[in-house]
């Protein structure tokens, strides 16, 4: 078991499945587990999030849970063990967007994993709920997440230009974005398939 992952301390119960992962719903526990994820210099990087304080964190995922607007979800192993983060959140029902958002543990990155995680969440986004547009933003210069979401059936959209600051430097955001259309012509098996 490598240190950016863990034992699960509970059992969870799956609520999406996806080719060789499934996603359960976040708990505030798992608060350290998305602390060690989140203090890795790539994902800091990439995610443009800054670490911050465990206290604050689990603080965080809390107001996250409490929040209707938004899913979220470890991604996990069949084994049961936790190997990321994904979430739907900025969900506006009625105009029928939401952002996907993925982070994966070090270790598990460059193996089909993030494709997997968003092809369940975009199930859950066209599948279950009544979205129509689900956009992410990355760095434009991360090429490992413009590979996943291409090969998930995102499509690149423009530029946001200095739109993201980290670490004293201004970079510019890739939008991608998956239309419902565009999921509904995917030739791949629905996660309620799986």
């Amino acid at each position: 078991m490598s240190e950016d992952t863990a034992e699960p301390d509970t059992e969870r119960i799956p609520c999406l499945r996806g080719r060789g992962i499934a996603l359960a719903p976040l708990e505030i526990g798992d608060a350290e587990l998305i602390q060690r994820w989140r203090s890795d210099p790539v994902a800091a990087h990439e995610t443009g999030v800054w670490p911050g304080s465990l206290y604050e964190l689990r603080e965080r995922v809390e107001r996250h849970l409490d929040d209707n607007g938004r899913d979220d979800f470890l991604v996990l192993l069949p084994d049961g063990t936790p190997i990321g983060l994904i979430a739907l959140h900025d969900q506006q029902l009625a105009e029928g967007t939401a952002e996907a958002y993925l982070m994966l543990a070090p270790g598990h990155r460059g193996r089909g994993h993030g494709v997997a995680a968003l092809d369940a969440l975009t199930d859950l986004a066209f599948g279950e709920l009544p979205l129509e547009r689900v956009e992410a933003f990355t760095h434009t210069d991360n090429a490992a997440a413009h590979s996943v979401l291409a090969r998930a059936g995102f499509v690149p959209e423009g530029v946001r230009r200095s739109s993201c600051m980290h670490r004293g430097r201004r970079y510019d955001n890739a939008v991608f974005a998956l239309l419902r259309p565009e999921w509904e012509k995917l030739d791949r098996a629905r996660s309620w398939e799986l």
